[in-house]
């Protein structure tokens, strides 16, 4: 594992797993940049050749990066257990905090001056996502082959109402059927496979995962709850490409073929979450609270939201705990092989045009509310633009200020 003379007390590592929780703001860019910096650069818990692993692995896993890679950190600190703990304590705080502006957003987002706040709020996440398409643009489109898997990605899934997961899986056989000329020999690593340890892992994963189900079908078969659980499984195993192209397949399904949740509620949440520390994909646990709310079929509205809440959350990260775990002793030859980098790749691409999908949707129902044009927004989104790219303010502080500007202008 870690050289005893550099590796923290237990204590100490659960400390900054907590305190990491509490201060991770930024996104995954930023909580990565955050964990490099102190872990690597600081404390020197790691070194750079195996947080690099770290974050390969991360990046070829559905699921949050920024928890992953926290998670095999853990791994390598204190083995299993090291990974299981480090991974809630990053979440905990932030889940719980969500929870309370949940409870707020069902209970006063009606009210005029909350309505008018949460207004200013959804038009800076406007700014956000486009900014971040612009990003992921940049980075990613790197050829013709793959600008074009990206528009194909975009009409598809737009006009031809293609599911997510469809799109993403062309685009990654469309990028390896274009590279197939180019395929060179290539010897993996030697890696000793524990197949006692792996079956453990998946089988505990397994068991975990059947215990909510199975008491749902007992319990409570046809309640909102079972469906979300279902729902949400499938999309934690098939959510690659990022917090925002799994925001997207999720609002496909739950605001337009389920109507579980609004558009309102869809960018409400995506708002609260990029205030709160912790992983993005947290806006589920939000998603799956506002529709336990109107579902209410468990009894109260709040018990129906906090089951949903928390298997919503339980749902989405299960399967981050048990990949990283089981596959972390082989990932040097799990994440170097060329044919998993170019479905990367195509992944990747696919993941541009599902995410302009989803920022057309957002921008047209915060901007353009019932096919009329809302000034007060416009403003708000350009301006809050322009302070995010050229950096005059931080997310959160752009965040809050559109909360106040949608308040003042009611």
């Amino acid at each position: 594992m870690v050289d005893a003379s550099v590796r923290p007390t237990p204590w100490a590592a659960i400390r900054y797993a907590l305190r990491l929780g509490c201060l991770s703001f930024g996104g995954p860019a930023g909580q990565i940049a955050l964990v490099t910096r102190e872990l690597v650069e600081e404390r020197r818990w790691i070194d750079a050749a195996t947080f690099a692993r770290a974050l390969n692995l991360a990046m070829l896993l559905p699921g949050p990066e920024a928890l992953q890679v926290v998670i095999y950190v853990g791994w390598r600190l204190y083995g299993i257990w090291g990974g299981v703990i480090a991974g809630l304590s990053f979440i905990g705080p932030s889940a719980a905090l969500l929870i309370g502006l949940s409870i707020f957003y069902v209970r006063f987002g009606a009210l005029a001056p909350v309505a008018a706040a949460l207004v200013g709020l959804q038009a800076v996440v406007v700014a956000v996502i486009v900014l971040a398409l612009y990003a992921l643009c940049r980075r990613l489109l790197r050829s013709l082959l793959m600008r074009l898997i990206a528009m194909g990605a975009f009409a598809l899934v737009t006009w031809g109402h293609l599911p997510v997961p469809v799109a993403l899986a062309m685009g990654a056989a469309t990028l390896l059927w274009g590279h197939r000329a180019s395929r060179s020999a290539y010897t993996a690593p030697q890696a000793v496979i524990d197949w006692r340890r792996l079956l453990l892992i998946f089988s505990a994963g397994t068991i975990l995962w059947l215990l909510p189900w199975v008491l749902l079908h007992l319990w409570a078969p046809l309640s909102i709850a079972a469906k979300l659980y279902a729902t949400l499984s499938g999309i934690a195993l098939g959510g690659f490409g990022g917090a925002y192209a799994i925001v997207a397949w999720v609002g496909q399904l739950f605001v337009h073929d389920y109507r579980w949740i609004s558009i309102a509620d869809l960018t409400a949440g995506l708002g609260l979450s990029e205030t709160t520390p912790g992983p993005l994909l947290l806006v589920l646990q939000f998603y799956g609270f506002v529709a336990g709310w109107g579902a209410a079929d468990l009894g109260s509205p709040l018990w129906t939201a906090l089951v949903c809440a928390a298997l919503a959350s339980f749902s989405i990260f299960l399967p981050s705990f048990v990949l990283v775990l089981a596959l972390a002793p082989a990932v040097e030859t799990v994440v170097g092989r060329p044919a998993i980098k170019r479905a990367l790749e195509g992944v990747g691409a696919a993941v541009v045009g599902i995410i302009a999908t989803f920022a057309l949707g957002v921008a047209r129902a915060v901007l353009f509310p019932g096919a009329i044009l809302a000034p007060r927004a416009c403003v708000i989104a350009v301006v809050a633009g322009v302070l995010l790219h050229r950096q005059r303010l931080s997310l959160v502080s752009t965040l809050a200020a559109g909360l106040f500007a949608g308040w003042m202008l009611l």
